[in-house]
């Protein structure tokens, strides 16, 4: 039995209570099925700034109306340190994922972009010390890793930030820090690397990169590649994101503060990422067998390459990602297509 199957049998006999931000988000959502599956009491928090609210519906249908009933919503801001106070009043343990990701809108408003990922996250910190939670984790982001060009990427080797989004989340890490040598709050930091899967929007102008492909193959719109295509990411599928908050909330020791690498640790090029996409849309519509893609410019704020290095969270936690890629997206695909997107 993996760490991860015995924690969820042992959190289904003793139930705790969590509290998860932008709950109403791709990740958040997920977290929130996985977690109300398991029988526990869940209190969300969102203020839809990117979050839905059929992503809630979505997770009403997919669990029992009893599993329901655990779940409290809060329609707020993590900007409002009361919201944050109020939402961490009794519970157990927090999972921070309310953020405004993207690299590109960091660089349009990079004012925004630090209002929510570093006021935001420090509100919450404070309101996780206060209410004495026993452990605090957040989404951190492999962007920290910056310009360093290192492969695989390690915890504890990275280089300058190339976007005001990456400062934010590694400001994020600074501060939960010393949360953990100041107060004494237990925190784990998750660096995620190009997280996909169900929920995942694939509209708007700031869509990230595997739900608009799907998206865009579906319903006979362009595909764009940054670049020459052979730029590189670690795609990691939303259960694998999941398993790793669940392992990182309920560890053992006395680990404050690890910060630790959520990836499969397999490198995948834009190119190859676009073949495996058009194919597994292609089983369902022939006709997108034949479309390409349209090249433009890199995009500035951009990491060429990205593999991950997982074998800290697998000696910390027992995190053990079941998804490889191409499973992921076989999944993703099969939920995309299903909805017509």
């Amino acid at each position: 039995m993996t760490k991860y199957e015995s924690t969820k049998q042992t959190l289904m006999k003793a139930p705790e209570k969590w509290l998860i931000t932008g709950a109403a988000g791709f990740i958040g959502s997920n977290l929130l099925e996985a977690l109300l599956k398991l029988n526990q009491t869940v209190t969300g928090l969102d203020n839809f700034s990117t979050g839905y609210q059929h992503n809630l519906d979505q997770v009403e249908k997919a669990v029992t109306p009893k599993q329901w009933s655990n779940f409290t919503f809060i329609k707020g801001d993590i900007r409002d340190p009361e919201t944050c106070s109020r939402a961490c009043e009794n519970q157990d343990y927090v999972l921070h994922e309310a953020a405004l990701g993207s690299v590109p809108r960091s660089v349009e408003n990079p004012a925004l972009t630090n209002a929510n990922n570093i006021t935001g996250h420090l509100n919450m910190l404070i309101a996780a010390r206060d209410a004495d939670v026993k452990r605090f984790v957040y989404a951190a982001s492999s962007s920290t890793y910056g310009d360093h060009p290192g492969l695989p990427k390690k915890e504890d080797e990275i280089g300058r930030p190339l976007s005001p989004y990456a400062v934010t989340k590694y400001v994020n890490e600074l501060y939960a820090d010393v949360f953990a040598r100041t107060y004494g709050l237990k925190s784990t930091g998750l660096r995620y690397f190009n997280v996909f899967g169900r929920r995942q929007d694939p509209n708007g102008a700031y869509a990230a990169v595997i739900p608009l492909w799907f998206a865009s193959l579906i319903t006979g719109n362009t595909i764009y590649i940054n670049g020459d295509g052979e730029t590189s990411r670690d795609f990691c599928y939303i259960d694998n994101c999941v398993q790793a908050n669940i392992l990182a909330a309920t560890a053992d020791g006395n680990d404050d503060c690890g910060v630790y690498n959520v990836a499969f640790g397999e490198r995948t090029t834009l190119n190859e990422l676009f073949q495996l996409i058009r194919e597994r849309v292609g089983r369902k519509h022939p006709q997108v067998m034949g479309v390409q893609p349209e090249y433009r410019d890199f995009r500035p704020g951009d990491v060429r390459h990205s593999l991950a290095d997982i074998s800290k969270a697998r000696q910390s936690i027992g995190y053990e990602p079941q998804f490889s890629v191409t499973r992921g997206l076989d999944m993703a695909a099969a939920w995309y297509m299903e909805r017509g997107l």
